[in-house]
Formats: structure tokens, sequence, C-alpha cells
């Protein structure tokens, strides 16, 4: 069975944006950053996606046509093109990318069918639509990247009232200050 695992950059002090809605600040400005990322992001073959996050991903279906990309922008491009993306929305009238369906509600159950037969891991991106998945109890892995910046408020990383113990799998650090960590949920949903 794959794993869900819900992956986000996130300020230090846990918000995916600011009160404003914004997320600049989440941008890798170092190539060492960008080029693990991507290395890693890339190895998700389908991907849940809130509206919004899918919005800001679009970028990735044509950044392969602008001109000078380095190559690391390039494989993540033709890896995000590949990948089949799920788009949870009850506005988006219809994909604008290939390999992308609109849902237009969260199923959990049909989200436990696809672990099931899916043959590698899943990832789901977007705080609100995470929120679903770990309420239903599907999240088996949070992943962060977390950047040094203290914003103070805006949309939280995790849902509230929801309580995981978790185990730290994995954590990578990187001459920027930034921080990626790798959480495994340890036993049933609480």
């Amino acid at each position: 069975m794959a794993k869900l695992i819900y992956m986000m950059n996130t300020s230090l002090d846990g918000y995916t944006e600011d009160e404003h809605g914004g997320f600049g600040w989440t941008a890798p400005q170092d190539e060492e950053v960008h080029t693990w990322i991507f290395g890693h992001v890339s190895s998700f073959r389908t991907c849940l996606y809130g509206r919004r996050v899918y919005e800001t991903m679009l970028y990735w279906e044509t950044a392969h046509t602008v001109p000078h990309q380095p190559q690391f922008v390039l494989d993540f491009a033709w890896a995000w093109q590949a990948a089949e993306k799920i788009v949870y929305s009850r506005t988006l009238p219809a994909p604008r990318s290939a390999r992308t369906s609109i849902e237009r509600a969260f199923d959990p159950d049909a989200v436990r069918r696809l672990k099931a037969n899916a043959g590698s891991d899943i990832a789901v991106a977007g705080p609100e639509l995470a929120a679903q998945a770990i309420q239903a109890g599907l999240v088996d892995e949070f992943q962060m990247r977390i950047c040094p910046v203290v914003i103070g408020g805006g949309k939280p990383y995790f849902p509230i009232g929801v309580r995981r113990d978790l185990e730290l799998v994995g954590e990578r650090r990187f001459r920027c200050g930034d921080v990626f960590l790798r959480y495994a949920v340890r036993g049933p949903s609480k």
C-alpha cells in the first residue's frame, strides 16, 4: 500500500502562508535547496492538490518552454508534467494541465482505494485539503521544509484539534538555514 505524504513549506512558527495569503518567502533562494527538493518531489507519481496549490504549480506545465532553464528545473518540469494530478475544487471549471482530474469534494474512501492501488507514494499539498486527509486518518507521513522566517500568523500547516504521535524518520539541513523534516505517523489516529 502506498503512503499518503503531506508535504508543504512552512515558516519556523508553522505557517504555510502569511495573514494576507502570501507565501513568497517559501520560494527556495538557494540552488542546493532547489536541486534537492526538486529531486525529492519528482519521486511522487500522483499528487493531490487543493486549488490554490495547483494554480501555483501550473507554472511547471510550461516551464520547459522558458529559455535557458537549468537542467534541474527542466527535470522537475518533466516529472511534474508526467505525474497524475487530482485537484479538489468546487470552483475550478476544468483542468489546465495534462494528466489532471478535478474532484468537487474530498472522499476519504476514494483516497483509501487510491492508496491501496498506487504503485508509489502519493503527495498531498494544500493545508485545507491535507486537514481533511489528516482528520480522516489517511496521512502516513508529514514532510516539511522549514524556512528560516517567523511570520506571526496565517494559515497553519497542521489543522487545529488533531493529535498524532509522530516519529522522526529523516532530516536534511541546508547551508541557507532551511531544514527538511520527515515524520511518520505512529499508531492509529486519535
